[in-house]
């Protein structure tokens, strides 16, 4: 029983010299700055071998109160004020999953924020694949990855591979046709709001909830256009020369809203983008492939 004593005093000390004097510092800095400096995932194994549960849930909960700080939820619902650092986040969801490959919420953040902010789509999907020989239960990390792989990457041969995955797991049949019946006839936008919806179903934290919505709400406003410039083509054996053009032609009836504060129009090819691109930081992050926790322990 000493011997306990003695090591979680031990345990104790080690923990004060080395995140002591940053915290310290940190706390003198608002929260919205303060994500701070997480130690690589080996040293805190290292230190704190009977601990890896609690540091990655208690990183995780850094994370989220971080972004959520960014998020003014009262008179600008799902608008971030300051740019979020995305490296930092990165590292930080890297080392927490790391410590703890179950924790269902590392993943969860990764797809719903830095997959779309930052657009580091292969390292999100080599994070969930690294879950995945964790969880080999779940069909949501295939599922995930196979949204990755056919609506970012453009790789159909490895999304239905991964859907069929998700579907034996599962037992759901609607996985094993998501490929097929998605990408072939319902459409790329069409896919992604039925996605968001499966996220902001499960996720269990409000920040990440709020911003699956608005970005839930801003692709349903994409998809009205793209269904009015349908229209429009059949009618007219021509694509509109701007939105402007739908709505005085009365194909659409109310100016779409981009909740991301962006202005949408269509581009040479008759693509609805938005000059927001659908990221709630107005300055995109690339950093996170030249980060340690990058690659690290792959």
């Amino acid at each position: 029983m000493k011997r306990y004593v003695v090591y979680g005093l031990c345990v104790l000390a080690a923990y004060l010299v080395i995140l002591g004097p940053f915290t310290r510092s940190m706390a003198q800095k608002p929260y919205a700055v303060r994500l701070g400096m997480v130690p690589h995932p080996k040293v805190l194994q290292v230190l704190f071998p009977d601990y890896q549960e609690l540091l990655g849930a208690n990183i995780l909960g850094r994370i989220f109160l971080y972004y959520g700080t960014l998020t003014d939820e009262v008179d600008n619902p799902g608008k971030v004020h300051l740019a979020a650092d995305y490296p930092a986040m990165s590292r930080a969801v890297h080392t927490a999953l790391r410590l703890d490959p179950y924790n269902m919420d590392g993943y969860y953040f990764g797809q719903s924020i830095l997959v779309w902010d930052v657009g580091q789509y292969k390292l999100a999907t080599e994070l969930l694949e690294y879950g995945m020989k964790y969880r080999t239960w779940d069909w949501q990390l295939p599922f995930f990855a196979a949204f990755n792989e056919a609506y970012f990457l453009k790789d159909r041969a490895a999304a239905a591979r991964l859907y069929m995955r998700a579907g034996e797991l599962s037992g759901a049949t609607l996985f094993k046709s998501l490929a097929g019946r998605y990408l072939q006839e319902v459409g790329e936008t069409r896919m992604a709001i039925d996605y968001l919806r499966t996220i902001e179903k499960d996720a269990r934290t409000p920040a990440l909830k709020q911003v699956l919505r608005v970005r839930i709400e801003t692709f349903k406003a994409v998809l009205a256009v793209e269904q009015a410039r349908d229209r429009y083509a059949e009618d007219r054996h021509r694509l509109p020369d701007s939105i402007d053009d739908l709505l005085n032609t009365g194909y659409l009836v109310t100016k779409p809203i981009d909740l991301y504060g962006g202005e949408f129009y269509l581009d040479d090819n008759g693509k609805v983008c938005t000059t927001s691109k659908f990221a709630f930081a107005t300055s995109r992050r690339s950093a996170i492939d030249d980060s340690p926790a990058a690659s690290s322990d792959k």
